[in-house]
């Protein structure tokens, strides 16, 4: 019920099969000659547009022109006159080696935030080779506004407005042209990747993917690892942002203005590093409007709260869930809701926002646990009832039906009655798939302590969270079997579905541990409050030596 009534529940767009071209044969869709004057460039020209890598700001320090923000660090280098590196100071570097406290750095030595091109039926300005002249910056209330020109002909100034708190930029761009009609093309190259600054460097290269939302449709992720590095893939329609990501971290451009779209995105993969896909090339192009074009520039973490004030569904550039997408996505928005809700709200740690978590979830199912449990108590009583039934009609299963059907009605039950018992059970499910995912890549987790944990978002260094864990779990079959008839099944299962449970979470996240154990002991007073009920049944005896009233 949960796999096929869910995306029912909440449908998925379809999704716009992407088309390929092979590099020998090289055409452009109509929608991108919509978009640039005939003869347009082939999108293998395009990638090809991206000149060779940069030096790093740090080789060119006389030609960096730094923007400190209040979450974030631009390095504007010149030629170019785009990010050579953004370094988010809130967020520390786990990666080996790195220096303590050092700032994560979004992208690696000699790569760029974007590869700017502007193309025309006669010119192409490829403004990585261009020389820029920064000048002085300026305050516009909380915003700082810097401008650089070209040196060339052309002249193309860029203008970049970094609100103080916030990890967004906003990139105004204009080309001088004796020709005003020319027809602008706007080329934007992705970095080769996000840099990892994790501490598990090739587990975190394997969420790199780029993603983008074409029109009202779902998020199109594609995994660096399933581009082909002789085909290039080419998606185009309108295209509202495009996006880069790892793990934990995004670099996201999403077109400004009336109607602005991208047109067409190109990505191929990069030949692989020690059989991992580490790098790609994708290039993104929208239409000049008068010469002037406009972006608004994401780079920073993967928070759910940033990403959905600046573009609809950025939210969801990391889907989760992979085959179980349609699912556990539903849910995740939903927890992660509450999470930040509860967050704001009591102003606590996200250690003990889990426990807070854990505990709500248990009292809000308490009632339909309290109706399964005694449901299954009414059935323990009437099953000898049910195995006559079933005896003396075993030959005629019409009259069985009719007679287990008038049983069940004399005590107040319907046949549903034991797949209801079943429902609690269920429920949680879909929340534990949400949460392995969610815990797994929320950035809110990351590097986040509580208590002994040193992260939520791994697992527990010392296995106490998973031991403690399974021995919840045990307690509270061990609490629940009181009163029951003796079964060698149930006995058996109170012992192996705690130790398999353990086993399972043994690598999971700390904090997904945490939220498990803090569920089995919220659960507690309720199953001993219904086996103390179900030992003062009359005639009720424990089967391990007490007795009921």
């Amino acid at each position: 019920m949960v796999i096929v009534v869910t995306p029912m529940v909440f449908p998925s767009a379809r999704k716009q099969r992407p088309s390929t071209i092979d590099s020998a044969q090289t055409t452009r869709a109509d929608t991108t000659r919509a978009a640039i004057a005939s003869p347009p460039p082939s999108p293998m020209s395009i990638g090809a547009i991206r000149p060779s890598p940069v030096a790093t700001p740090q080789a060119m320090r006389a030609e960096t022109t730094v923007v400190r923000a209040t979450r974030a660090e631009y390095y504007l280098v010149s030629p170019g006159g785009t990010p050579a590196n953004v370094a988010l100071p809130e967020y520390h570097s786990l990666r080996p080696g790195a220096p303590r406290q050092s700032a994560v750095n979004l992208l690696d030595p000699r790569d760029r935030l974007l590869h700017l091109s502007l193309v025309s039926d006669r010119d192409t300005i490829v403004l990585d080779t261009a020389s820029f002249r920064a000048a002085p910056q300026q305050r516009d209330g909380n915003t700082i506004v810097q401008t650089l020109t070209s040196t060339t002909s052309p002249a193309v100034t860029l203008t970049y407005r970094f609100p103080a708190d916030s990890f967004v930029a906003h990139l105004q761009g204009s080309v001088a042209t004796s020709t005003p009609a020319r027809a602008w093309s706007l080329v934007v190259g992705l970095p080769g990747r996000i840099r990892s600054e994790e501490a598990n460097v090739v587990e975190d290269s394997r969420h790199l993917a780029i993603g983008f939302k074409t029109g009202n449709s779902e998020v199109t992720s594609v995994a660096f690892r399933q581009l082909d590095t002789a085909v290039v893939r080419v998606d185009t329609g309108a295209i509202r942002w495009v996006a880069e990501r790892n793990k934990y971290f995004v670099v996201a451009f999403v077109p400004e203005g009336p109607d602005a779209m991208f047109r067409a995105i190109t990505m191929r993969g990069a030949p692989h590093t020690g059989g991992e896909a580490t790098n790609s090339e994708a290039t993104a192009m929208m239409p000049v409007t008068n010469g002037q074009f406009a972006l608004k520039l994401y780079a920073g973490p993967q928070s759910w709260d940033h990403l959905r004030k600046t573009a609809p569904d950025l939210e969801n550039v990391n889907p989760y869930g992979g085959w179980l997408h349609s699912v556990v996505q539903p849910f995740a928005t939903i927890v992660m809701r509450l999470l930040l809700w509860i967050r704001h709200t009591f102003n606590v740690g996200y250690g003990w926002v889990l426990v807070i978590f854990g505990v709500m979830v248990r009292l809000l199912l308490w009632p339909l646990n309290q109706n399964a449990m005694r449901s299954s108590m009414k059935l323990q009583r009437i099953q000898p009832q049910l195995a006559e039934v079933q005896k003396k009609y075993a030959k005629d299963p019409e009259k069985q039906r009719e007679a287990m059907l008038k049983l069940y009605q004399e005590h107040g039950m319907s046949p549903f009655t034991p797949v209801l018992g079943c429902l609690p059970m269920l429920l949680p499910m879909p929340i534990l798939f949400a949460l392995y995912f969610v815990f797994q890549n929320t950035i809110e987790l990351r590097g986040v302590s509580f208590m002994w944990l040193p992260d939520l978002s791994l697992r527990d260094p010392y296995f106490i969270t998973p031991i403690f864990m399974g021995i919840s779990m045990f307690v509270l079959s061990w609490i629940g079997m009181r009163g029951m008839p003796p079964s060698p099944q149930s006995k058996m299962m109170s012992y192996v579905m705690p130790v398999m449970f353990t086993v399972l979470f043994w690598n999971f996240a700390s904090g997904l541990n945490l939220y498990y154990a803090v569920q089995n002991v919220a659960a507690l007073p309720q199953q001993w409050l219904l086996a103390h009920e179900r030992l003062n049944q009359p005639g009720k005896r424990d089967p391990r030596g007490g007795k009921g009233t």
